[in-house]
């Protein structure tokens, strides 16, 4: 019998996947604890039309993502910054910091996607990298200058 699952059954699949089982198996175990529907010719087109419509999505994302991963990469910033001798900050440059100095040239970044080690605390060009999507990451030139 043909299946669809509607939560992760381990050992089985994963929610969302059409899956033959033994009819007894469907009957007594998933279809009563509600981890699975029979499978009909209507809620396969389903099925197939959401996986349709994912996928979409997901090439439009990495499209997206694609293309602010070439802006960030060809964006130099440059970041004013108070420092005393031997080019010693007065304070730190930090992820906010960076964000807002990027979102000023009109690209979104929220500060997380920052990848940041720890704060600046000297004058000087330092690349610093940001994470658009899972494995995606550009990376900014950042200057930070005296003030």
């Amino acid at each position: 019998m043909e299946v669809i699952l509607l939560e992760d059954v381990q050992g089985l699949g994963k929610a969302g996947e059409l899956v033959t089982v033994k009819d007894g198996y469907a009957r007594n175990y998933l279809i009563p604890r509600g981890l699975a529907v029979i499978a009909d010719k209507k809620k396969k087109r389903d099925i197939e039309h959401k996986k349709r419509m994912v996928e979409e999505m997901q090439k439009r994302k990495l499209k997206n993502a694609e293309a602010l991963k070439k802006m960030l990469e060809e964006l130099s910033v440059t970041i004013p910054a108070v420092a005393g001798e031997e080019d010693k900050l007065h304070g730190a440059i930090t992820k906010e910091k960076i964000a807002e100095a990027i979102n000023a040239h009109g690209i979104p970044v929220e500060k997380e996607q920052v990848l940041l080690d720890e704060p600046i605390k000297t004058l000087g060009i330092f690349n610093v990298r940001i994470k658009i999507l899972k494995d995606i990451e550009a990376t900014v030139k950042v200057w930070v200058v005296r003030k």
